[in-house]
């Protein structure tokens, strides 16, 4: 039975980010704006999801639990057969996030002062995580491409690598928030550059399972493993199956010592015991919701398609970024004239929506929206209404 995305599912008054706290975080008073930021579906996860965590609170006793081995062969049989990666199991460190288990490797591979690099317009938790622990963020922008979306400067890199030294590099692949998927080619040329540099590269790669028609992903472990010293990649089940709030990632460190360290890392924190609920949903979201990913994956298409050809069609002065992956929108909005904060303005008060602005993506996203297409299309039908009031101004 195919799943109703078009189903609108009431997420008021469910301590929702997305849609409860959308003053606290984005600083917008009105109560009646139409989330378009934070990127979550508003989707149900999985049926087969649902059914594994009903049987496990039906069971009762939530004590210390523990991954055991069909959570490992979950993940690693979820891997071989969507992106033809083969992941050993000691390989797997577990945490209960992505930009948690990130801030601990600045800390555990940096020294307070160092730089550490990121590709601009980047996710705004990455400057969170290098500045508020006493790191430089030091910016590569990324550079615009009409029929790529973006592109790496490889040789401003070059130069950052050789005058400033930095121990670390944070990819996000596939990028938020322009949705490009960066390809072998590049990648290897990166990686070939931190070796030269003696670089560290910590690979976000959260958005690897949402990809568009025709696109694939390449992981930084699909390349030679020569770079396995020197590579460690974060995944996690939230984002592909609407699971955010059930709070687990992995890391994934070929080398052994580095694993060893994060592991001391972990339990030095405490960071040595697992919520029951949320390994029980990955395990059932990696073994049996891959039909249901591939019909998100067809419905989040045409909702780009349809957001796509509605733009070109009715609001010229916005730009859609090419992209090859995630559910996310990045749009340029340049051409109205407008500073951040009218920006803001137009968005919010004109057109009732609240996107993520994008000069939280640090100064490349100044212009710039992001909007969050994993939703039912007639949120995107009242986005898109919106966005038509403030042509008519």
């Amino acid at each position: 039975m195919k799943t109703n995305f078009d189903q609108v599912i009431n997420r008021h008054a469910t301590g929702s980010v997305k849609w409860d706290f959308i003053d606290r975080y984005q600083n917008m008073d009105t109560e009646n704006l139409l989330p378009m930021w934070v990127s979550d579906y508003d989707f149900a996860c999985p049926p087969n999801v649902l059914e594994a965590l009903h049987k496990r609170v039906e069971h009762g006793v939530f004590g210390y639990s523990e991954r055991d081995e069909k959570y490992y062969s979950a993940l690693t049989g979820w891997f071989e057969r969507r992106h033809q990666l083969t992941i050993k199991p000691e390989w797997i460190c577990s945490i209960e996030g992505v930009v948690p288990g990130l801030s601990l490797l600045v800390q555990m591979l940096s020294q307070v002062g160092d730089n550490v690099v990121v590709q601009g317009p980047y996710y705004g938790s990455f400057a969170k995580i290098i500045q508020l622990n006493q790191r430089k963020l030091l910016e590569n922008p990324l550079q615009e491409d009409l029929e790529a979306g973006y592109v790496m400067d490889l040789a401003q890199l070059e130069m950052l690598f050789s005058e400033y030294r930095p121990p670390l590099f944070i990819l996000c692949n596939p990028h938020n928030p322009t949705g490009r998927c960066w390809s072998k080619e590049e990648l290897t040329q990166l990686l070939a550059l931190c070796e030269k540099y003696d670089v560290m590269v910590l690979s976000d790669e959260i958005w690897a399972d949402l990809l568009l028609p025709g696109s694939t992903f390449t992981s930084v472990l699909h390349l030679d493993a020569r770079w396995h010293s020197r590579v460690i990649a974060a995944t996690s089940a939230s984002k592909t199956f609407g699971l955010s709030s059930l709070r687990i990632s992995n890391f994934l460190i070929p080398n052994s010592g580095l694993k060893g360290q994060f592991v001391d890392r972990l339990n030095a924190h405490g960071l040595d015991v697992f919520n029951a609920l949320s390994m029980e949903a990955a395990t059932a979201a990696y073994n049996g919701a891959e039909q249901w990913l591939d019909e998100l994956l067809a419905y989040l298409a045409a909702n780009r398609d349809w957001f796509v050809s509605e733009v070109e069609r009715y609001l010229p002065w916005l730009r859609i970024v090419p992209a090859q992956g995630t559910y996310l929108v990045w749009i340029d909005c340049r051409a109205l004239g407008l500073d951040d904060e009218q920006l803001k303005h137009v968005m919010t008060d004109i057109a009732g929506i609240a996107p993520s602005m994008g000069c939280g993506f640090g100064p490349g996203g100044s212009g710039f929206i992001r909007i969050n297409l994993g939703c039912p299309r007639s949120y995107l039908e009242q986005a898109i209404n919106g966005l038509l009031r403030i042509g008519a101004q």
